[in-house]
């Protein structure tokens, strides 16, 4: 089967699609920018009244890849709420607000700029996935070692748990190829925020 843009995004962002995570990411391939440029401005008008948008984070006219993101704004603006979140983001270099909800768009305007620009790959990006930040700050601080569970993420808490919200995340995967490939089109497997 063609691995195309729309099979590549089911396969990677079921779960955001099913309103389970606040966002994905997926590497995208192709040699024509104006297509890709289209596809993104046909999802977002098709997604953007269920609560999703769709974005290039970043990208390389020479390789012809793309690291697209798939979110949903109501989502992970209630994960960039969260104070410690927040604090763990100023301290790794992020200019936030003092007080009130961050600017979203602002924050992956940043996120973007470090994932082009940065000699380290900037592992804060789980949050901005939806990965807990226990998580996220345990893969930091063990550079990913130490791990208590491997699933969609490496885990770093109670490894019951994160295997108990891999299955549910790999079962909603499994479900939505499996409907997607036998024809739903992915505007009926997007859900409404």
């Amino acid at each position: 089967m063609e691995r195309n843009f729309e099979t590549v995004m089911v396969e990677q962002c079921a779960p955001v699609l099913a309103g389970l995570k606040p966002a994905g990411l997926f590497r995208y391939e192709t040699g024509d920018c104006a297509d890709l440029a289209r596809r993104m401005k046909n999802w977002n008008a098709q997604l953007n009244p269920k609560g999703l948008q769709v974005r290039v984070l970043k990208g390389c006219v020479r390789t012809h890849r793309y690291l697209v993101y798939v979110y949903r704004e109501s989502k992970l603006c209630a994960v960039l709420a969260d104070e410690k979140v927040q604090s763990f983001l100023r301290q790794e270099g992020y200019r936030l607000p003092e007080t009130g909800v961050p600017d979203v768009h602002g924050l992956l305007t940043q996120l973007s700029r470090r994932l082009c620009c940065s000699a380290e790959f900037p592992h804060e990006i789980g949050i901005f996935l939806g990965y807990p930040l226990h998580d996220v700050v345990g893969f930091i601080e063990n550079r990913g070692q130490n791990f208590t569970c491997c699933g969609c993420w490496k885990a770093y808490g109670d490894p019951d748990a994160a295997q108990r919200h891999f299955d549910q995340l790999s079962k909603c995967t499994a479900v939505y190829l499996r409907l997607f490939h036998s024809g739903t089109p992915i505007l009926r497997l997007a859900v409404a925020a």
